[in-house]
């Protein structure tokens, strides 16, 4: 199966936060498939083999729970994670995912489910958008009273589409993440090797054995007799 990963995604910048954090979508449900893993299904006799990994481990899925809706991720940033996730935000990514669900737009006290992106899980038997996951007691539930308006406007301002390539967005952010890695080994690594440095440090003048002992100090009694016989 040949995957074309150049796919039409549109984005969405919260201001929630300081700073602005990334919310996405795809224009419609394909789009989505790409982003999600395709994991054998005992159902199914036959099923692709191929791996769909590009979605990114930091993002947050959001969906109206039991209608048709957008898939809308949240990226989230360093520092944050799925629990702590300030309510402005929260709300910015639920009125998202609600104005885009043609029946849950017209609804009030709707379902909204959200978990990691990890958590996704697609099998060979499932629709095209259809997605399930990997453990339940992962997935996080709220309510939506009814659409906010202010919110939504204030989202769709910000509103750009582009064509991007899932795989090489993925793989920038990898070996961004590799180099970031090898450097904090490397300034680890230093500190270790400048502690060890120190304790040895500590450890010899402890026991001495850097102290330079003047030998000739030692031989008084023979210093004293000659410096008697000079005086006579």
């Amino acid at each position: 199966m040949t995957i074309d990963l150049l796919q039409m995604v549109i984005k969405f910048m919260s201001t929630a936060v300081e700073p602005p954090v990334l919310l996405y979508m795809g224009v419609d449900k394909v789009e989505n498939e790409d982003l999600i893993e395709l994991v054998h299904s005992s159902s199914s006799k036959k099923v692709n083999e191929s791996h769909y990994r590009f979605g990114w481990p930091e993002d947050v899925w959001f969906h109206v729970d039991k209608l048709s809706s957008a898939h809308v991720y949240l990226r989230l940033p360093q520092g944050m994670n799925i629990h702590t996730i300030p309510q402005e935000l929260l709300d910015d990514c639920c009125q998202l995912v609600k104005a885009n669900s043609i029946e849950g737009n017209k609804m009030n006290n709707i379902g909204i489910v959200y978990t990691m992106w990890s958590n996704l899980k697609k099998t060979g038997d499932m629709a095209v958008g259809q997605v399930g996951f990997h453990s339940e007691h992962a997935v996080k539930r709220c309510k939506i009273e009814k659409r906010i308006n202010a919110i939504v406007n204030r989202l769709n301002k910000t509103e750009k589409k582009e064509k991007i390539d899932y795989r090489a967005e993925r793989d920038a952010r990898d070996a961004k993440e590799r180099q970031q890695k090898r450097s904090e080994d490397k300034v680890k690594k230093e500190r270790e090797r400048k502690e060890a440095e120190e304790k040895e440090r500590i450890r010899r003048l402890r026991n001495y054995e850097d102290v330079v002992v003047d030998e000739s100090t030692n031989n008084l009694g023979g210093d004293n007799g000659n410096l008697s016989d000079d005086f006579m």
